[in-house]
């Protein structure tokens, strides 16, 4: 849990700063009727619409490389690494590589999609693994080694 916090820390400070550009530097539409009353909606502007597509690319883009690339060939996502664990196939003891890695972050969605109960598997399991260890084929070890 602590790993995926240091993982996240980029990508929320992204999407802060996104957030926060984008509430200031939205534009408004106000209309005066003839009775008085006026209405206001906010809309987004060009450059709020750029930064959104800019910040999705971003976030593929960080995730592709720190669970792809990085966790893939080191073993180690940024999270892992601070925490001093790794990611290796169960077989091997190597890092599994770009695609498996990617994979492994995929398939953790169905250890979200069942309540989140994929991700309490270490809790019982001699392996220390969650669902989508099991499925890909993974286990995390502590250490640099």
């Amino acid at each position: 849990m602590a790993a995926w916090a240091v993982d996240a820390v980029p990508l929320l400070l992204g999407w802060a700063i996104w957030e926060t550009v984008a509430v200031t530097g939205a534009a408004m539409d106000c209309v005066t009727y003839d009775n008085g009353g006026v209405s206001c909606r906010s809309v987004t502007t060009p450059a709020i619409d750029l930064l959104t597509v800019s910040m999705l690319v971003f976030t593929l883009g960080y995730l592709v490389w720190n669970h792809g690339y990085r966790q893939g060939v080191t073993g180690a996502s940024l999270g892992k690494s601070v925490l001093r664990f790794r990611v290796l196939d169960e077989k091997t003891w190597q890092p599994v590589g770009f695609g498996a890695s990617l994979l492994r972050l995929l398939v953790h969605l169905v250890d979200a999609a069942i309540c989140f109960v994929g991700f309490l598997f270490p809790l019982w399991d001699p392996r220390r693994q969650t669902l989508a260890d099991k499925l890909v084929g993974t286990v995390c070890v502590s250490g640099t080694r």
